[in-house]
């Protein structure tokens, strides 16, 4: 099979972009992330090296990846995080990261060096007790500071808030109001199911939702739609005059699947071809044997269904015997 073959799925859709999960090891314990208990942690000897995922990384390069974001748990705990990202910032591609936001003071010139010139920041309330509920850590000040820092700096800065009914919907307004004056985009994530996090439909805070609740205080002529890009997983939309812009990321109520372009691999080397899959191949082994990845990479892909890994109505996805048999979120990398 020809190379430019290879990531492509058996309906049709091309996949050019990679998420690279890094570490399993964060600094915040989010709720909707990982069990409150934490997970049990792989083994370093069963993890990528620096060189590994680079190695992983140019592989997928030639086979038409345009596009790497690294991931984790948190990303920027891994004590070789900065060679990593630099060594990836020497590939052809745009490379994006995501992270809490709590060291990237650390981390701007690396960025800035690696040709980083996005950072998505996961935060989920701007009231500092609910920030220090969610994340069972007390980091608020310093996360608010690195995004003004970032802001400053030049950076384009996307803001991650996943909703939760009962907890944070009630400041969609107030990140709403963010964007009035900040370039920065605000982007609602719909409360999706994984093992340990405790979810159920009720938890839920729609796409319908999210846009009755914007209307409450907007008018419905000032909130425009934009154009979204070309495999977006958001729908994006701004307040008119406004600098900034906000957007939807509706996995649940309105799954993107038909235009997926996503693939990731973990941090122990396995690859996923769906955030939903509790399916994974194991790349690392083979690696390491000095034997070529390339069959598996397309074994992987081949496999792939058509929607959410084959949870394809509301039942099966909201049945947790299918969806606890997926890693927690901190260990698939997002």
């Amino acid at each position: 099979m020809e190379n430019d073959k290879l990531l492509e799925d058996s309906f049709g859709r091309k996949h050019d972009y990679l998420r690279i999960s890094i570490t399993e090891h964060c600094n915040l314990r989010c709720t909707y992330c990982m069990p409150e208990e934490g997970i049990t942690l792989t083994p370093k000897p069963h993890l990528m090296t620096a060189d590994e995922i680079i190695a992983i990384a140019k592989t997928f390069v030639e086979l038409g990846v345009k596009k790497i974001r690294l991931t984790g748990g948190e990303p920027l705990v891994r004590k070789d995080a900065r060679e990593i990202i630099l060594a990836l910032g020497k590939l052809a591609i745009n490379l994006t990261i995501t992270t809490n936001g709590i060291l990237v003071h650390h981390f701007t010139e690396t960025f800035k060096t690696a040709g980083i010139r996005t950072i998505n920041i996961s935060i989920d309330s701007l009231v500092k007790d609910k920030f220090n509920t969610i994340t069972r850590r007390h980091y608020f000040e310093t996360v608010q500071q690195n995004i003004d820092l970032l802001l400053r700096e030049g950076f384009r800065v996307k803001l991650n808030i996943v909703l939760i009914k009962g907890f944070n919907d009630v400041e969609i307004i107030d990140f709403i109001a963010l964007t009035q004056h900040k370039n920065i985009q605000v982007r609602f994530i719909e409360f999706m199911p994984f093992n340990g996090n405790q979810w159920d439909k009720s938890k839920l805070v729609s796409y319908a939702e999210v846009l009755e609740t914007i209307q409450t205080q907007y008018k419905i002529s000032s909130i425009e739609r934009l154009i979204d890009s070309a495999n977006d997983t958001a729908k994006n939309f701004k307040i008119k005059d406004f600098k900034g812009s906000f957007a939807i990321v509706s996995s649940v109520t309105n799954p993107f699947c038909s235009t997926c372009n996503r693939i990731r691999l973990t941090a122990d080397g396995k690859l996923k071809n769906c955030l939903f899959s509790n399916t994974e191949t194991a790349l690392l082994e083979t690696l390491r044997a000095g034997e070529s990845i390339l069959p598996l990479i397309h074994q992987n892909l081949s496999s792939k269904n058509a929607v959410r890994g084959g949870m394809d109505d509301d039942l099966k996805f909201q049945n947790p015997t299918l969806f606890s048999q997926n890693r927690s979120m901190i260990a698939i990398g997002g």
